[in-house]
């Protein structure tokens, strides 16, 4: 199988306790990665910093600490991370979630069956508190036809679940300088410049959920960004009219209704 490295950004809110876990979950994957790129996406709270370095002594050929002086957001800190990355193959990861064992060994399996794939990703289980507890589990499109299309109003992908191929991150200018839906702005590009896409249907991550990420939903920041993204993607010809109308109406309505109406919708028709 392919080498493959692992990016992962890091920004002082995190919690410690997660980003040891979520370390942990790559270490302790049946194919091990190569290397593990971790940004730090501006100053870090001592605990933080603790853990890196704990893993920096113990590891130090596998990890590479890539440091940010100022906080620069999500989407600049990969691309940083992605200029260290040696490996055509690159696992995203977010610090704190909990890759599953074989969720690497599977995807690498894929890329080596089709040569031609350039993004894959998988469906995951939401929790709260722990991981053993299951809320939810976002499923996504499987086949690159169905990517495709679906791309072009939702997320087609669970971020922190994605390999892709780094040189074709880099052909359609890595991600943009967005504070939010980094991801639906990049892989909407890549789809639309060709590149093959596929998800595996199996869960192959732990998602965290929590009260901040229902709160981040709900905000006009978040309604915002997200229809001015699908915006950004109608201009460029891959969204049409109707998507973005569809969107942009869609995401109001959303954020204009209470949160538990919207909690309820999210989980009766954009979850299992």
């Amino acid at each position: 199988m392919e080498k493959y490295s692992v990016l992962m950004s890091l920004y002082t809110k995190e919690e410690p306790d997660y980003l040891t876990l979520a370390i942990e979950s790559i270490l302790n994957q049946t194919v091990l990665p190569d290397e593990i790129v971790i940004v730090k996406d501006g100053p870090l709270k001592n605990e933080l910093e603790d853990v890196l370095l704990k893993y920096k002594n113990k590891f130090s050929n596998l990890f590479n600490i890539v440091e940010s002086k100022e906080n620069i957001g999500l989407g600049r800190a990969l691309n940083l991370g992605l200029q260290h990355c040696r490996n055509e193959l690159i696992a995203r990861m977010d610090t704190d979630d909990i890759s599953k064992p074989e969720r690497c060994e599977k995807q690498l399996q894929r890329f080596d069956d089709d040569p031609e794939l350039s993004l894959l990703g998988s469906s995951v289980d939401e929790f709260y508190s722990t991981p053993d507890a299951i809320i939810s589990r976002r499923v996504v499109p499987l086949t690159h036809e169905e990517i495709y299309e679906f791309a072009k109003r939702r997320s087609a992908f669970n971020h922190p679940t994605v390999m892709y191929r780094k040189s074709k991150v880099m052909s359609v200018g890595g991600y943009s300088d967005l504070r939010r839906n980094q991801d639906v702005d990049l892989f909407g590009r890549m789809l639309y410049s060709g590149c093959k896409a596929a998800n595996i249907e199996e869960s192959l991550l732990f998602f965290r959920s929590n009260d901040a990420l229902a709160k981040r939903r709900k905000s006009w920041e978040n309604t915002k960004s997200y229809i001015g993204t699908i915006k950004k993607l109608w201009k460029i010809g891959y969204s049409g009219f109707v998507d973005y109308l569809t969107v942009a109406i869609a995401q109001t309505a959303m954020f204009l209704m209470p949160v538990k109406v919207q909690h309820w919708i999210y989980k009766k028709f954009l979850r299992r």
